[in-house]
């Protein structure tokens, strides 16, 4: 069935067992995804049980339960299966999962962890406030203790650091760069992880854009909802949908396009929020939104990106985030990078396995870098002058495994223009 929140089917147990029987019994026969993340994998082998013998109707609640606990919503399996729709099956794997976790949560309730988890925007607000004491807390050994015992964050999951000066602080507080064009305007949504841990991928986002003369504007926005998502709290993802699309739209209806630097960000404005929230407004918001490098990109096969490079940036080591392929946009952060003179990019179509708030639970760290040997394994080898990536997630798991966190592909940008004196401001 399709992802219908006002279907009362929708929410009902037993329908939901009997979907999910539905498709395990049709992914058993194709096994295509099979290795191609933790929860597949759980769902063939229970399947492959003697007891159960590949008839999927055999399967329990609770080996459901597990398979749904262990996807990441990574979004890969979406584009990798033969029977999503407009196939009659109409199979649509990820939404199933998210399916399933609203569900428990509205029947048991939503644990602890993932109600901790879901608070971003108060969390940043407050982190970023106290961040110096904040920051020495979550590198605390008691502490982080502590936090695994009571909220389930794994001890030795490298957390990102709060900013003292968040992005909206800073853009709020500088003046535009004169020769933007009021023809070319975009309202960047500049995610609640650029604006609270990573002010710096904002400030080279804007002084990139305004570099080529685009006029950019910062409304009014919240966390995009994702790890309420995760968690299963469909209302609160709901209301935040609400609010940004308002936000945003009120500019989309003035001319602006809308850009974001985080590939999460940019999949749930463009795919989750229509399916979460009606009305003429989701679908032109939707319409209207792009990855930060493919607005770049169109920019150049527009004929008007600047290619004035002051310098070549070497050897990247460029993973491809889960969440930028699932929107099947190409490679645009690579093809952006190869632009720029005495510079290569070696391409990594590896999944970090730390999507959403997955893999910062204590349950999943161990089996989260597992999955991520194969990316570590190539960044390590191709030793590469900078390690890059969109993702901020990615990012984490990359320095965790490496001890070195990865540049935002627009930082490449901003340092290959020359712009990298100004981050001293």
């Amino acid at each position: 069935m399709s992802f219908d929140l006002n279907d009362k089917s929708f929410w009902d147990a037993a329908q939901l067992e009997t979907e999910l029987k539905r498709v395990s019994d049709i992914c058993n026969g194709c096994r295509r995804c099979y290795n191609l993340c933790p929860s597949f994998n759980d769902l063939i082998d229970r399947l492959d049980k003697e007891s159960v013998d590949g008839d999927a109707e055999k399967l329990t609640a609770e080996n459901f339960k597990s398979v749904t606990d262990l996807c990441y919503q990574c979004k890969l399996c979406y584009n990798h299966c033969p029977y999503t729709p407009p196939h009659r099956w109409k199979i649509d794997f990820p939404r199933l999962m998210l399916r399933s976790k609203a569900v428990e949560t509205k029947n048991k309730g939503q644990s602890r962890q993932d109600r901790f988890l879901g608070q971003v925007d108060r969390l940043g607000k407050l982190g970023s406030m106290f961040a110096p004491m904040v920051n020495w807390i979550n590198r605390n050994r008691l502490n982080r203790w502590m936090m695994e015992k009571f909220l389930g964050i794994h001890r030795d999951r490298i957390l990102p650091s709060y900013a003292a000066e968040t992005f909206r602080s800073w853009f709020d507080k500088r003046r535009a760069a004169s020769g933007s064009s009021s023809e070319n305007k975009i309202a960047l949504f500049y995610t609640c992880t650029v604006n609270y841990h990573e002010p710096e991928v904002g400030r080279a986002c804007v002084r990139v854009l305004e570099k080529n003369g685009i006029q950019v504007a910062s409304p009014e926005q919240r966390c995009c909802g994702m790890p309420f998502l995760d968690g299963g709290d469909i209302e609160s993802t709901k209301n935040n949908a609400r609010a940004n699309v308002q936000s945003l739209y009120c500019l989309v209806q003035r001319g602006y396009e809308i850009v974001v630097p985080g590939p999460t960000c940019s999949y749930m404005l463009k795919r989750e929020y229509p399916m979460l929230i009606e009305g003429e407004a989701v679908q032109k918001v939707a319409a209207k939104t792009l990855d930060i490098c493919e607005y770049l990109m169109r920019l150049h096969n527009e004929g008007k990106l600047v290619t004035s490079f002051a310098k070549g940036m070497g050897r990247i080591a460029y993973q491809i985030p889960c969440h930028l392929r699932a929107q099947n946009i190409g490679y645009k952060s690579r093809d952006l990078m190869q632009l720029i003179p005495d510079t290569t990019v070696q391409l990594i179509e590896k999944c970090a396995a730390i999507d959403g708030t997955w893999g910062l639970k204590q349950q999943y760290f161990d089996l989260s870098l597992k999955v991520a040997e194969p990316l570590l394994r190539e960044i390590h080898d191709g030793r590469p002058d900078f390690v890059v990536s969109d993702c901020s997630l990615a990012g984490l798991q990359i320095q965790q495994g490496m001890g070195q966190k990865p540049l935002h592909p627009v930082q490449i940008l901003e340092r290959a223009y020359g712009l990298e004196a100004e981050t001293r401001e």
